[in-house]
């Protein structure tokens, strides 16, 4: 059963978006992943994002560039938790996308994370879900144990052999 909808305006944002996807999956999340547009297809989009708790949706990741307001507008119509992904754009490299998704009104909160920064949306959708999932945030603190790990190797490894033959590995 998918408890996340992943969404993005343009099948351009998949690269960045999938990352999102391959997070969840890691943590067996179920998801669904849609290309649909605010602008182009507001019919579709209003019944998207009014249905989507009727689903078993509990959070919406949503990616946008430029004007963005696919994460805004999802919010407005999608009473639980939505998450915005600022795409990176080539006029703006991300800014406009950032401000979009972060200067929302009082009352239509987005929770907002970098330019193209889907892993952590993934993430933080995760740790939303295992507020009631203690299976799931064991899975969170294994990964955090994870990440931990991979500091102390690359550590050890640089002081075993100096930072300039470490950056030639790199």
């Amino acid at each position: 059963m998918s408890k996340v909808s992943i969404l993005m305006g343009s099948d351009s944002d998949l690269p960045v978006m999938g990352k999102a996807a391959k997070m969840l999956e890691e943590f067996g999340i179920g998801y669904e992943m849609k290309v649909i547009s605010a602008h182009r297809e507001p019919d579709v989009f209003v019944d998207y994002a009014k249905s989507a708790e009727e689903r078993g949706i509990e959070v919406i990741i949503a990616g946008a560039g430029g004007a963005a307001h696919l994460p805004g507008m999802c919010a407005a119509l999608f009473n639980l938790p939505v998450i915005g992904v600022p795409i990176h754009t080539k006029a703006l490299g991300g800014v406009d996308s950032l401000y979009s998704i972060v200067q929302m009104p009082s009352g239509i909160p987005v929770a907002t994370v970098a330019i193209d920064g889907a892993a952590n949306a993934a993430l933080l959708a995760a740790k939303m879900l295992s507020i009631s999932d203690k299976e799931l945030r064991e899975k969170l603190a294994v990964y955090k144990e994870e990440l931990k790990n991979q500091v102390v190797a690359k550590d050890t490894k640089l002081g075993g052999i100096g930072y300039e033959e470490y950056l030639k590995q790199m």
